[in-house]
């Protein structure tokens, strides 16, 4: 039941953004900052916490769940260092995620070469 409940959630946000690629002037990148920004409002007001107990990584891994670790962490560092955890705990909680990306973004860059298109 996990798989089928992650494939809908992320199935479902997929569904919103390729809408609202085809059917408004929005452009993917203006589309991936609400989403990120959806992502941490409605973290940070606690609504987030439910669709990610039931749908698991079908929440977290889409642009939604990356708002959603930043939001996170800000709360979990305010509670732990006052007014200052507001401005470390999103980089603090995402910086695993971060620097995977980076550092297999360029291990794939030494492995692989690219071809031109045409």
């Amino acid at each position: 039941m996990e798989y089928l409940n992650a494939f809908l959630c992320g199935g479902l946000l997929c569904l919103i953004g390729q809408v609202l690629i085809d059917k408004t002037a929005l452009t993917p990148a203006r589309i991936l900052v609400c989403y990120v920004t959806a992502g941490v409002i409605l973290g940070g007001l606690g609504l987030y916490e439910p669709l990610v107990r039931w749908a698991g990584a079908g929440a977290t891994v889409p642009l939604t769940g990356f708002g959603y670790l930043l939001s996170t962490g800000v709360k979990e560092a305010v509670a732990q260092h006052g007014l200052l955890g507001a401005l470390t705990g999103g980089l603090t909680a995402a910086a695993a995620g971060i620097t995977a990306a980076v550092f297999l973004g360029y291990l794939a860059a030494l492995l692989f070469k690219a071809h031109p298109k045409g």
